[in-house]
């Protein structure tokens, strides 16, 4: 028996042989699977390519088990919708044949737009950098094309800051101004926008006035020099039509106040555009007893300057006069037949 068992395991031995040298030997690693280093086309592997075997057979390692699907997050259908930008009030055009005075909202800055009768306009300031768009916005609205002058009370960026944007987009016969320079950009950029305008500066003084048809228009100050006090060189008008006058002061103080008390000369007006916003600089008592106004404007905005200051309010109050505020009621016009003077505002009426 063991001599017929024998020569029949041989038998098959010889048979597997070939079977066994086309595999491709190796042994496994850890994982259970190794890299084919022989005959690997044969198994359909490439050389080298890490492969299991299952069951006898050749096959390459399993793809990892797929993550479960993760579902993606929908997109809303729509952006959120952005706050708007406040729109801005601008003020109406009122009917020719009054004298109409636009007080313009330009944050804390001066800004004002003065209409005569005869259709005429003389702009004083023209508030800080970022409000000259917003007035020639204004401008626009109330139909303004040609300035018959434009007065530039003194350097400061809050008065001054958007004239360049003006003589840029308007045309602007004769330009004022007192004979104070300063050295910042915003003071430059003035002075370039003129010159390419081809416009020079003619000198405020005392006694100096602006040709209206119809309406009185003269400077009261700068009486003198002031040095390096830039307010006190602000130049000061007083606009008179019939029976109603108006004054603006710019941002003079006391200091011009008291020249213009020792001077001698008429301060009455019933509208007062009250001297640097409201500051404690200036509207001295002995001014406001001069100038007597039923009418108080401050021109002003947020600020942390403490404007218009308390003390000031109270003496206006102590001296019957009604204050209007841009920061309450926006641009406020006051219109004049020479006789009555009527206010209306962006924000409300009076």
């Amino acid at each position: 028996m063991k001599r017929i068992i024998v020569p029949i395991i041989m038998s098959l031995v010889l048979l597997l042989m070939p079977v066994l040298a086309e595999a491709h030997p190796g042994r496994t690693d850890a994982n259970g699977g190794h890299y084919c280093r022989t005959n690997c086309a044969k198994w359909g592997l490439e050389d080298g390519e890490y492969h299991y075997h299952n069951g006898g057979s050749s096959n390459s390692k399993p793809a990892a088990t797929a993550k479960p699907a993760v579902k993606p997050t929908a997109k809303p259908t729509a952006k959120p919708t952005a706050t708007p930008a406040p729109t801005l009030l601008l003020p109406k055009k009122q009917n020719v044949g009054t004298l109409q005075v636009y007080f313009f909202d330009v944050g804390q800055g001066d800004s004002t737009l003065i209409r005569t009768p005869n259709n005429q306009y003389v702009l004083i300031d023209g508030g800080n950098n970022d409000q000259g768009k917003k007035v020639v916005k204004y401008l626009n609205a109330l139909g303004v094309k040609t300035l018959d002058a434009l007065v530039a009370t003194h350097p400061d960026a809050d008065h001054i800051g958007g004239l360049d944007d003006v003589l840029k987009a308007l045309d602007v016969k004769s330009v004022y101004a007192p004979k104070v320079s300063h050295t910042t950009e915003t003071y430059k950029d003035f002075l370039t926008a003129v010159k390419n305008e081809g416009r020079s500066i003619k000198s405020v003084t005392k006694g100096v006035t602006i040709p209206l048809t119809g309406v009185e228009a003269k400077f009261l100050a700068p009486i003198r020099t002031y040095g390096d006090n830039l307010n006190d060189w602000s130049a000061v008008l007083k606009v008179t039509y019939k029976n109603k006058s108006f004054l603006f002061t710019g941002d003079a103080e006391k200091a011009s106040e008291n020249d213009m008390l020792a001077d001698g000369m008429n301060l009455k007006a019933d509208v007062l555009k009250v001297g640097h916003h409201g500051s404690s600089s200036s509207t001295g008592k002995a001014f406001l007893d001069a100038v007597k106004p039923q009418y108080a404007v401050i021109s002003i905005g947020k600020n942390n300057y403490g404007h218009p200051d308390s003390g000031i309010l109270t003496r206006l109050k102590n001296a019957n006069a009604s204050v209007l505020r841009t920061d309450q009621k926006g641009t406020i016009t006051a219109i004049s037949d020479g006789n009555k003077i009527t206010f209306t505002s962006t924000k409300g009426g009076k």
